[in-house]
Formats: structure tokens, C-alpha cells, sequence
């Protein structure tokens, strides 16, 4: 008989499952309640008060008034409507925008667009630790700034920025500032007041939450254009009839996520692994990312003089993630490893181990039984 392989997700920086009671609260919509939101007639209605409800689900999570929130098709669009929205709603020309080089492409890619439409655009350096100095962006703001763009937590080494620090140094200059927390939503908290932003993105499929939503919080007083332009939909800032049913699965999800701000069963499971490879692997096993200052659920490490690939392909069974992409005469390490200045023969062996809700302490024994061997 052929053995079982054990399947052990530990991806969850990538996608979350949807939560069962989110994908519950979804299921009248499939059906049931399928008419336009905007359509003053009894179908419409049901469906109207469903995406209220859940606008008003995503503003608790937020700390806000429902009508900052604007439902996206995901944490990517948010992110393209907060850089564009703002930019051209600035004059476009040759504004200037201030971010960090271990953005996700989610913000680097429309900040290079905006490059070629003018825009001046300064990515500034991070530390070994993966964090930019406010003083970095205090020093790099000019007349022509227009927008500072900083994430939350970073995806790959859960290394958390000092977002408040950074936001009172845009206010100070009149600077618009936004934050990417497609990461850090339903694992810290992301009060946007405690925070100070203007803009915030969300990404549904990390939050429990269905692929193809997301939102963006927009305080009241920024001036940011539409990003899809067409009928008054979403109080005339996203034109497009609303999707009812991710929309509810959204908000479901930020409701649940209120009860899981801190991860801290997580968390003392994450510091349990991390401690395990220490027992095992000693100095050939090294930490990416702040020590202290990281998301609750994200281990990013290491395996000294090893290939992080290699390893993962040995490793049947675990779902996770590398760091660097290996060809037959180099080491090519992920930017954000590049920009922390981890040397190539360390990078290559990055191994990103991001755990949920769900995982167990049985899976984390299991993956450090089975480590040494693959890695020896």
C-alpha cells in the first residue's frame, strides 16, 4: 500500500481557507437574494442591506464610519485606487510619492506606472530587521509630495512598520499617507485613528474571507480619484453594481476576525516552532524579519548554506513558502531579503512558515520531526 501523505498547510500569509461562518452567511446570496443593490424595488432591498451590513462589519474591524469604507475587488485594487486615486487627484505631473523598498508588487508596480506618467517616486531603504526609519521620510518629503505609501506588515518576513510614527510625519507636512494592511487585518489590530492613515487596504482572502474582495478605507477630507469610473455606485468613489455575496463574505469575516486580533494561541505556537528549529539546526538556521515587531503567526527563516526550494520540494505534503528563486548559476533572493541586505549563501535557504487559525501543535511536531532529515 502506498502512504498517506500528510497534508499540512502552513501558507496562510498566502490565502486563508474561507471561515465557515463566513462561507454560511454567504449562502443565501447565491440564490435567494439576487437582486441589483441599487434597484428600488423589493429584490434590490434585501440585497442593499446585506452590503450595508457589511460595510458597517469592515468599519468596526477598522475603528470607522461605514462610509469611509469602499468595497474592492480585492487588496491589488486597493492599493492601485489609494497610488492613482491619489496621484491624478493631485494633478499628476511630476508629484512626488515616498515608499519603502520591501513593498509588495501590489504597490511597486502601479508606482512604476505612475513613473512613466511623470510621477517622481522615491523607494527608501529599510534595516537588517526589514524597518524604515521615520526619519528616512521626514527627510525625503518635498514641496511636491503628494502621498507617502508604507505596509502595515510585510508579507514575506511579518516585519510590522512604525505606521503611527510615520503618519504623524505626513500630517505634520500636509502629505497624504497611506498604508497597505492586506497582512496585518484580523492579526493586529488596525484601528485606522490609532494609526493615523488617510487610506488602508484590505484583502479579503487574508482575513477568512473569499478571493476577488477587498476595501479601501478613505478618510473623509482625502482628495483621491475614482479608480473605475461609470455610474454612483459605492457613493460615487468605485462605479460597478456591488458584489453582494463576496461583499457579505467580507464582512462576516471581519466580524469573526475581531475575536482573533493578537493570534496569541498562534503566536506561542509560531515562537514554539521557532524555538524547535533552534533546538535542532542551532546557528545553521537563522530568523528573517523584526524579532519582536512581526505579525503573531509568521516564522521567516534560514536554513544556512541550504536551498529554501529544494528543501520545501523534499518536504511532501507541506504547503509554504521560499524566499529566493534558484537558477543553474545563481541565486536570485527575493527584494525584500535584498533590501535587509541578507547575504546570498544565507537567503537562498529562506523558508516563510506563516500559520493560522487552524494549525495545530501536532503539525508543527511533524514538520520538526521531519525537518533534519530533509534538510541533512
Amino acid at each position: 500500500m502506498t502512504d498517506v501523505i500528510e497534508k499540512i498547510y502552513l501558507d496562510y500569509n498566502a490565502s486563508t481557507p474561507i471561515a465557515p461562518e463566513v462561507s454560511e452567511a454567504m449562502k443565501p446570496y447565491f440564490d435567494a437574494h439576487f437582486g441589483n443593490p441599487s434597484s428600488a424595488h423589493w429584490a434590490g432591498a434585501p440585497a442593499k442591506a446585506a452590503v450595508e451590513t457589511a460595510r458597517s462589519q469592515v468599519s468596526d474591524l477598522l475603528g470607522c464610519q461605514p462610509r469611509k469604507v469602499v468595497f474592492t475587488s480585492g487588496g491589488s485594487e486597493a492599493n492601485n485606487h489609494a497610488l492613482k486615486g491619489v496621484w491624478f487627484a493631485a494633478g499628476g505631473e511630476s508629484g512626488h510619492i515616498i515608499t519603502t523598498q520591501v513593498e509588495h508588487p501590489a504597490i511597486l508596480s502601479p508606482c512604476a506606472f505612475l513613473e512613466r506618467l511623470g510621477a517622481l517616486v522615491t523607494y527608501l531603504p529599510v534595516d537588517s530587521f526589514g524597518v524604515v526609519d521615520p526619519d528616512d521620510v521626514r527627510r525625503a518629503i518635498t514641496p511636491k509630495t503628494v502621498l507617502i505609501t508604507a505596509m502595515h506588515a510585510n508579507n514575506e518576513v511579518g516585519t510590522i512598520q512604525p505606521i503611527a510614527d510615520i503618519s504623524t510625519i505626513a500630517r505634520e507636512h500636509g502629505v497624504v499617507f497611506h498604508t497597505d494592511a492586506a497582512q496585518s487585518v484580523g492579526k493586529i489590530s488596525t484601528n485606522v485613528d490609532e494609526l493615523g492613515v488617510d487610506l488602508l487596504s484590505v484583502a479579503g482572502h487574508k482575513v477568512y474571507a473569499p478571493k476577488g474582495v477587498g476595501a479601501i478605507y478613505i478618510r473623509s477630507d482625502t482628495q483621491i480619484e475614482s479608480f473605475v469610473h461609470g455610474a454612483g455606485h459605492e457613493s460615487g468613489r468605485r462605479a460597478g453594481t456591488e458584489n453582494v455575496l463576496l461583499n457579505v463574505g467580507l464582512g462576516k469575516a471581519s466580524e469573526a476576525a475581531q475575536e482573533w486580533i493578537g493570534m496569541e494561541a498562534v503566536n506561542k505556537l509560531r515562537d514554539r516552532f521557532w524555538d524547535g528549529l533552534k533546538m535542532k539546526f542551532g546557528d545553521d538556521v537563522s530568523l528573517n524579519g523584526h524579532p519582536t515587531e512581526r505579525l503573531p503567526n509568521t516564522l521567516n527563516v534560514n536554513f544556512v548554506g541550504r536551498n529554501g526550494a529544494e528543501i520545501l520540494a523534499k518536504l511532501e505534503g507541506v504547503a509554504a513558502s521560499t524566499g529566493s528563486a534558484c537558477h543553474a548559476d545563481r541565486i536570485d533572493l527575493s527584494p525584500v531579503l535584498q533590501a535587509m541586505g541578507t547575504p546570498p549563501e544565507v537567503g537562498m535557504g529562506a523558508i516563510r512558515f506563516s500559520l493560522g487559525r487552524s494549525t495545530t501543535d501536532d503539525e508543527i511536531e511533524s514538520v520538526l520531526n521531519r525537518l533534519p532529515d530533509v534538510v541533512r
